[in-house]
């Protein structure tokens, strides 16, 4: 039988909405995701880690990683690009997610830039795939990745956060960005 690999849980508040954190015993980020998308987010490490692979064991701020994304919400933006992340998911997938790390804070590129930047120019949709697969998302800023007409489109944690974590780092968005509701 597999070894199970023991991972830590956690939530914090935010101004747009409850986030769970989860971690493992390295003190790395294996994901993060709303609590209105936590269902996803269980699904994802079962795909990524197999169905009895996992253990998620409630912790309060594993490995500091809470606070520090208390610390993004509250300004210092800079916090989430020192945070050790590891995931899941294919080769291509995980390129994907590193080039995403290389966006800096408070601009965006298209799906399209995306793709060229990992090598893969005629790849737009299978990394549009990949990055709404993203298991990490705000540390590897699936946010930042806008339509090619800098459009706001898809976010899995809806459009509205997606404008608001744009807003929050200082994005000069052409789109009127609106207070979070849901």
């Amino acid at each position: 039988m597999a070894e199970v690999l023991p991972l830590l849980i956690d939530r914090t508040a935010t101004p747009i909405g409850e986030l769970v954190i989860v971690a493992d015993h390295e003190g790395r980020l294996r994901a993060i995701d709303w609590t209105d998308y936590e269902a996803r987010m269980r699904q994802l490490l079962r795909l990524h880690y197999g169905e009895r692979g996992f253990a998620l064991e409630p912790v309060r701020d594993p490995h500091g990683l809470t606070k520090a994304m208390a610390a993004y919400f509250e300004g210092d933006l800079g916090v989430i690009t020192r945070l050790p992340v590891e995931t899941g998911g294919t080769p291509f997938q995980r390129s994907v997610w590193a080039a995403l790390r290389d966006i800096p804070c408070g601009t965006t590129v298209s799906y399209a830039e995306l793709a060229r930047r990992i090598g893969r120019p005629s790849a737009v949709r299978a990394v549009g795939l990949a990055n709404g697969a993203n298991p990490v998302g705000i540390v590897v800023p699936c946010h930042r990745v806008v339509g090619s007409n800098g459009s706001l489109t898809g976010y899995g944690g809806g459009i509205e956060r997606k404008r608001w974590l744009l807003a929050h780092e200082g994005h000069g968005a052409a789109q009127p960005l609106l207070p979070f509701t849901r």
